[in-house]
């Protein structure tokens, strides 16, 4: 029995609940009743009538604009001076399908959903019937290749937050051959001390963002505004390739910087392991996006893959702004074409929600070591 366990953020919950069980519940579709108001529901292009922000925005620190969502459509975005602008980055990858989509609102007649908005129930401890099967039906039926279970977050930062703590376990539990920790560890965990915590690392990629919580900010290093005066772990980050384009001109060139870059992923899991700091996993995003929008071939991918096995890491694939169908495929990583693409799959933003899926050995077997 796959399990589901109910994320923390009411908001992120309910519109997961709602949007998914018309997007992706059984299969991925587009609804026949977008089609039938496909008309009315379109703008042609862009309308602008003001500068950015508007005399009506009163633009002031962080707010850009203010937004009319009841006029905005599809991928256009109206702001309050009536300005029409094409959504080309979808508010940070969080919207996913567009604004006001026809089979969205006409979701919200049926009363069982109107329901969950109405009744605003506390979803980590008192959410309706029917709630875990409809989530748990819901994101299993777009599960990566390879993935049996799925875990619920409240946000990015938390799902990949959550994931690496999830592979730490998993680690731990391969080094004992069994779960049962020693009293020796159940005492000295308390003081932050080893063996009960243990000295491993994530290895990452420089360029990468896995978000600003302090063990993500340790493998995020996209920004030095996040990084900082904020105290890290002693992590290592290998080099993400930098390719030349266009793609056809430099490909002997290419296929030398990706080669560089999977040798010092195996230098660095060496040299971490000789150090008394193994690495129990590697993070890593299809596509580089805080970063820069730095990509890799799929063979590159695939030989990193080859290296986690080898020297038995974890692979942690982050589709949190990859995922949701913007690369052609629901997830990036599907144009890897592998079976087994990795042990942890992230997301959040476009689906919704955030959580994890990962294989059956990383579920955790004590209640409450993953609670968040």
């Amino acid at each position: 029995m796959a399990s589901c366990l109910i994320g923390q953020c009411l908001c992120s919950c309910i519109c997961s609940f709602i949007h998914l069980n018309v997007y992706l519940s059984g299969c991925r579709y587009v609804s026949k009743a977008a089609a039938k108001t496909q008309v009315e529901y379109d703008y042609d292009g862009p309308l602008m009538k003001t500068t950015v922000p508007g005399p009506r925005s009163q633009n002031v620190g962080a707010v850009n604009f203010f937004c009319n969502y009841e006029d905005s459509r599809g991928n256009y975005l109206v702001d309050v001076d009536g300005n029409r602008m094409l959504d080309i980055y979808t508010q940070i990858s969080s919207i996913p399908i567009g604004y006001n989509h026809p089979a969205l609102l006409k979701l919200m007649t049926n009363p069982n959903n109107l329901s969950t908005f109405v009744n605003r129930p506390a979803l980590g401890i008192l959410p309706p019937e029917n709630f875990p099967e409809k989530i748990t039906e819901s994101l299993l039926s777009i599960a990566p290749s390879g993935m049996t279970r799925v875990q619920t977050m409240a946000c990015g930062s938390c799902s990949n937050e959550n994931a690496f703590k999830s592979i730490f376990i998993w680690y731990r539990n391969k080094e004992r051959g069994h779960n049962t920790p020693s009293e020796e560890e159940l005492t000295s965990c308390m003081t932050n001390q080893g063996p009960g915590c243990p000295d491993l690392s994530i290895l990452s990629f420089m360029g990468g963002f896995h978000g600003r919580t302090l063990g993500c900010l340790a493998t995020t290093h996209s920004k030095v505004i996040h990084k900082l005066d904020i105290p890290s772990f002693d992590w290592p980050v290998a080099p993400f390739p930098r390719l030349k384009y266009p793609l056809e001109e430099f490909s002997r060139e290419n296929a030398q910087e990706e080669a560089r870059c999977l040798e010092e992923v195996e230098d660095l899991i060496v040299k971490w392991r000789q150090k008394g700091k193994p690495v129990a996993g590697i993070v890593i995003e299809p596509i580089q996006s805080e970063g820069g929008d730095n990509h890799a071939s799929p063979d590159f991918f695939r030989n990193l893959r080859n290296i986690s096995r080898k020297h038995g890491c974890a692979l942690h694939v982050d589709e949190i702004q990859t995922g949701g169908g913007c690369t052609g495929k629901f997830w990036a990583h599907e144009h890897w074409g592998m079976d087994d693409p990795a042990e942890v799959v992230s997301f959040s933003k476009k689906l919704l929600t955030g959580g994890y899926y990962q294989k059956d050995e990383l579920q955790a077997d004590k209640v409450g070591q993953l609670d968040f």
